[in-house]
């Protein structure tokens, strides 16, 4: 495990003293997260859907941070101004942002692409929007500062590998796979700039909130095990975090990943891994 020293010597925007903050931190990963770099010395600004969860939440960091560390904002991503109102607020409170973890999501099913508008829209306004929202709050004030920082967007493999089942979900996160990618890209021609941007692409993990489940799968990954691995990365440069669980190895990911860009490559049909005619092949494909 990559040491507190390690992580700080390597990335100074995660030294002791500065600022973190994170949306959907009133549990799972992002909850995690803030636990994690409390422990290192950071303070902390929680934004989350206000209510019990995240007062206890921001109590329960704060009996590792401190109360004058930790400052919880009742916010929905979907909302650019209050996003805009979390930045005022971190910025006033702290002085200053060197990590913005643009965590908040949900998962709720719309259905098929022609049903629940709404539902869809209000999927997309959180998972994909909510992402841009922070960006756009916070990173031209971490660009004038001119000091090192991190941006870090909570991906999905089911925004590469875009497998059946939730069609809206897959569609707002590989959202966040491209608009992260151009961020990078933009961050990094920025003159001056000191700020980097990476996917976390988590693998299975509990949350506390994981449908159907009251305990932890085995083979899930916990959110602390999502954190030792999202900060070791870091510390190796990494863009794309890759995580994997107790069930799919890096090697899986990556022929699962690999197929889904041959069906470009090959003209396969849509989704092939899927289809009655490829899945046998895919079958095969995974075992070579």
């Amino acid at each position: 495990m990559t040491t507190d020293a390690e992580i700080q010597s390597a990335l100074p925007a995660l030294g002791s003293g500065n600022v973190a903050v994170i949306t959907g931190g009133a549990s799972g990963i992002g909850l995690a997260a803030a636990r994690r770099l409390a422990a290192m010395g950071l303070k902390i600004v929680l934004a989350d859907i206000g209510g019990a969860r995240l007062d206890e939440a921001a109590s329960a960091v704060a009996t590792i941070a401190g109360d004058s560390a930790v400052l919880a904002v009742a916010t929905d991503v979907s909302k650019a101004d209050e996003v805009d109102r979390l930045a005022e607020k971190a910025f006033d409170a702290f002085g200053g942002v060197s990590l913005l973890m643009n965590n908040a999501g949900v998962g709720n099913n719309p259905g098929k692409p022609w049903e629940n508008r709404d539902a869809w829209k209000r999927l997309l306004d959180i998972n994909f929007w909510g992402v841009i929202h922070g960006v756009e709050a916070f990173v031209p004030r971490m660009l004038a500062a001119g000091r090192p920082g991190l941006i870090v967007n909570t991906g999905s493999k089911q925004g590469i590998t875009t497998p059946p089942g939730n069609l809206a979900y897959n569609v707002s996160k590989s959202g966040v796979k491209t608009f992260t990618e151009g961020l990078a890209h933009a961050l990094r021609n920025e003159p001056g700039g000191k700020i980097a941007a990476h996917l976390l692409i988590p693998g299975f993990t509990f949350t506390g909130l994981t449908e159907g489940a009251t305990e932890k799968p085995a083979g899930a990954w916990t959110g602390e095990q999502v954190i030792d691995f999202m900060l070791a990365a870091l510390v190796r440069g990494d863009f794309y975090i890759l995580c994997p669980d107790n069930e799919a190895t890096r090697t899986m990911d990556e022929k699962r990943m690999a197929w889904a860009i041959g069906d470009i490559i090959e003209n396969r049909p849509a989704l092939s891994r899927w289809h009655p005619d490829h899945k046998d092949a895919f079958a095969a494909f995974m075992e070579s």
